[in-house]
């Protein structure tokens, strides 16, 4: 199923008509940041394989939900968060829900190093308490 329908995505609108739509009075508080599956190949990260999802936004327009299309009607997308967010803040949002629906909690596909080394089991030793 497409996750915008899924989302229950209505329509779409530019960057152009933000601020139009935001003094007009209809454009809604906030936004919705959310991870789409890449559909352009731009930001030097045209490895796909690698580089499977980016993030899109969502805007209330007239308590409807509409999501930013580029000016040649493709779906706006960022590759990284810090980047988005000056661009958010530049289109008057102050705050934004952020969701990741496409990718499993927990899994960012780097290694996470909490600092800890895992005991060598080979080395381990229980000592006991007398």
């Amino acid at each position: 199923m497409d996750q915008d329908v899924a989302l229950g995505v209505q329509f779409a609108v530019t960057q152009a008509d933000l601020a139009d739509l935001r003094l007009a009075g209809r454009l809604g508080e906030y936004a919705i940041v959310y991870r789409v599956t890449r559909s352009q190949q731009g930001g030097g990260f045209g490895d796909q394989d690698n580089k499977p999802y980016a993030w899109g936004v969502l805007v209330y327009v007239d308590a409807m939900l509409a999501r930013i299309n580029s000016a040649r009607g493709h779906g706006r997308e960022w590759n990284s968060l810090d980047r988005l967010e000056p661009w958010l803040r530049e289109q008057g949002f102050w705050y934004w829900w952020t969701r990741n629906d496409l990718e499993p909690l927990g899994e960012t596909g780097e290694p996470q190093d909490d600092g800890k080394e895992e005991p060598d089991p080979d080395t381990m030793r229980i000592d006991h308490l007398s």
